[in-house]
């Protein structure tokens, strides 16, 4: 119900011919293990209630992103821009 009334962001992915360029001259690489990648992006504070679940324990309403968000792979990958 939540995704129906996001305001999806666009993220527009580059060339891969872009990405070998810009790995052609490295000297180092890694690997990142980013199975919970998107709960490392906070919730803005006063938007987090929008994402608010309900279950038998009560209430809940996260901090941080979590899969099935239709704007956590945008948002993790903005992240991920700014930091590297």
């Amino acid at each position: 119900y939540l995704n129906e009334w996001t305001t999806k962001n666009t993220y527009l992915l580059p060339l891969i011919s872009e990405i070998m360029d810009k790995l052609s001259g490295a000297k180092w690489y890694t690997k990142l293990d980013l199975q919970s990648s998107y709960n490392n992006v906070r919730i803005k504070d006063g938007d987090q209630w929008k994402a608010a679940f309900k279950t038998n324990r009560g209430l809940f309403e996260p901090t941080v992103m979590f899969f099935g968000l239709c704007n956590s792979p945008t948002m993790f990958q903005n992240m991920m821009d700014a930091t590297f």
